[in-house]
């Protein structure tokens, strides 16, 4: 079943490129524009600014969290009766070390508080935190996309995998426009969604 969305698309396939070409554009107006500079880091005040920005021209609930259980695979998210607990103890979460920072990442997404789009906007979240906190980002163009995914699912049980990865991909060009764009570019390719590069749009 399609989800509603904001572009009365009826097709799956449609309505997926429809998503990877706005939000892509969304992510690169929101470097370019500044905004990302408004973004409360840390906080799921400011990840649900983030899926808001990127989403908001395709989805009604974009930004809002969500009001039906999710699974993926062998991973169950947060049961919605918890959710709004659960958002509240992550954001309090501490995040000056790099190993607190993936264990706030790993946490945001067990919680998954959107019903679709999480892993994206999740990743420039967390690497606003890393910026702010230890002034690095990840070059995602570094992350191998089945070694992150398998990492990211084993990391609800043991977090060693995933931080031993992301640690070995930390650059301190914080503020490169070609890193930024490029990891918007390998960020959705981990989701299936590789049709329009951000350079392109």
């Amino acid at each position: 079943m399609v989800l509603a969305n904001k572009l009365n698309i009826e097709s799956q396939v449609e309505l997926n490129r429809a998503e990877e070409r706005l939000s892509k554009k969304k992510a690169r107006q929101l470097f370019e524009s500044g905004d990302i500079d408004k973004v409360e880091v840390g906080t799921f005040a400011g990840l649900a600014y983030i899926h808001a920005y990127l989403f908001d021209e395709v989805c009604d609930f974009a930004g809002q969290v969500r009001d039906v259980n999710l699974a993926k695979g062998n991973s169950r998210f947060a049961p919605v009766m918890y959710l709004q607990q659960s958002l509240a103890h992550i954001s309090a979460m501490p995040q000056q070390t790099f190993e607190q920072i993936i264990e706030k990442y790993v946490e945001m997404n067990v919680a998954h508080p959107f019903r679709e789009g999480n892993g994206r906007a999740t990743r420039i979240w967390l690497d606003l935190m890393l910026k702010k906190e230890i002034r690095q980002v990840i070059d995602w163009n570094a992350v191998d996309k089945a070694e992150y995914l398998s990492a990211m699912e084993r990391s609800v049980v043991k977090d060693l995998e995933i931080k031993h990865l992301l640690m070995g991909a930390l650059t301190d060009q914080i503020n490169d426009r070609e890193l930024y764009m490029k990891g918007i570019d390998v960020s959705y390719y981990y989701e299936g969604y590789s049709e329009y590069r951000v350079e392109d749009l």
